[in-house]
């Protein structure tokens, strides 16, 4: 098959990362793949070219930037001729939808969020949900990477027909636990042997709800001095010092370690005692929860999306922006946990990378020959 894949690649998180490893799992088995991105991006054309994969920037100046971005995205789908056209997230699947008139692909939609809460951001954004509702009937195939967010997609109006549930896919090769790296992040952080560390990983955004973890810390902190809480982030929207500033009215001080985004996440899954996952809303299947157990990490998560289903029976599982909740079961998480053997074995039979691949070409398959994919794919979530 002729596949293209359409995200914008502004920043680069957990759905750019599963866009790029499954475009890479689909060309290292024969498909002919071209990833299109709206911004120019340094980092995806390193990770892709040398797997086959085509990249092609739009090369977008901005948010405004779209007369010249439509005409350009046109003139590239009509040279491409490809298959199956796939869209990551709103306005991405929109444009695949209002341009099948040029392509003539099948159109599948990317839909990687649960209960998002859309009064929260930008009038843009907004926009951008109500017209993916609108056009929903219009696609070949929609995917959700969790069973709560196709039903989130279902109650705004998507059509239950053309949807299945893909779960997201770990790199086993790249994540694993790391006993050297472990204690060179640790000593990095200024982490002692007795300090026992709670992480916080993700982008910082209201869905993410870095402040209840902060808060949950603030209740541990005076009794607890051996905790200490690790926040790694990207920033997408500038949040960093207001998040700081917040963390310093709570008199956290050195019980803080702050830590930008990093590469090397197996080492700094292995560094933390436990990690956790405190989003209010929006969650499918949180990669962080994945990429940690992977690395054989405790995990503990609010009750978000498919959050609790992705981690079984293996931590525990609170009420969402509820920081005594959250602060009692870190302790608890902290007391029992599972193996690391246990957590690696779950994440692998559940979650591994070839899943991903192997479950995303029968249905892109299924789409191009006229047929529906098999409900397997749906049950998969």
């Amino acid at each position: 098959m002729k596949l293209l894949f359409l995200h914008r690649f502004r920043n680069f998180a957990g759905a750019e990362r599963q866009l790029v490893e499954l475009a890479r799992g689909l060309s290292a088995i024969g498909h002919d793949i071209t990833v299109v991105t709206f911004y120019t991006s340094e980092r995806v054309e390193q990770m892709l070219r040398p797997a086959g994969v085509r990249v092609i920037s739009l090369n977008k100046s901005g948010r405004w930037d779209l007369p010249r971005f439509g005409l350009r995205l046109i003139r590239t789908l009509h040279e491409e001729r490809v298959d199956l056209v796939h869209g990551y997230l709103g306005f991405a699947n929109a444009a695949l939808t209002l341009t099948k008139p040029i392509h003539r692909a099948k159109v599948v939609w990317g839909v990687r969020s649960s209960d998002i809460d859309i009064a929260r951001y930008d009038r843009l954004s907004r926009l951008d949900a109500w017209i993916e509702s609108v056009l929903s009937r219009y696609p070949d195939l929609i995917i959700s990477n969790s069973a709560s967010g196709r039903q989130c997609a279902i109650d705004r109006g998507f059509p239950p027909e053309k949807m299945i549930v893909i779960p997201n896919g770990v790199d086993l090769v790249r994540f694993q636990r790391d006993e050297a790296a472990r204690l060179q992040v640790r000593a990095d952080w200024g982490a002692a042997m007795q300090h026992r560390v709670i992480g916080r990983v993700g982008r910082i955004d209201p869905q993410k709800d870095f402040e209840t973890f902060l808060r949950a810390a603030a209740l541990l902190t005076p009794e607890h001095p051996d905790l200490r809480f690790a926040i790694i982030a990207s920033d997408p929207h500038g949040r960093w010092t207001e998040l700081q500033a917040f963390a310093t009215s709570l008199g956290l001080g050195d019980a803080l370690i702050w830590n930008h985004a990093r590469e090397d996440m197996a080492a700094v899954y292995s560094a933390l005692d436990l990690n956790v996952s405190s989003s209010a809303y929006g969650e499918g299947i949180p990669n962080v929860l994945v990429e940690a157990m992977t690395c054989g990490t405790p995990c503990l998560t609010t009750d978000v999306g498919d959050s609790a289903a992705t981690i079984a029976d293996l931590g525990p599982v609170v009420a969402r922006a509820d920081p005594a909740a959250l602060a009692s079961a870190m302790l608890k998480a902290l007391g029992n946990p599972p193996s690391a053997s246990r957590l690696r074995a779950h994440a692998t039979g559940a979650f591994a990378m070839e899943h991903l691949v192997q479950r995303s070409e029968a249905a892109f398959s299924a789409v191009c020959a006229g047929t529906r994919p098999t409900m397997t794919l749906e049950q998969a979530g």
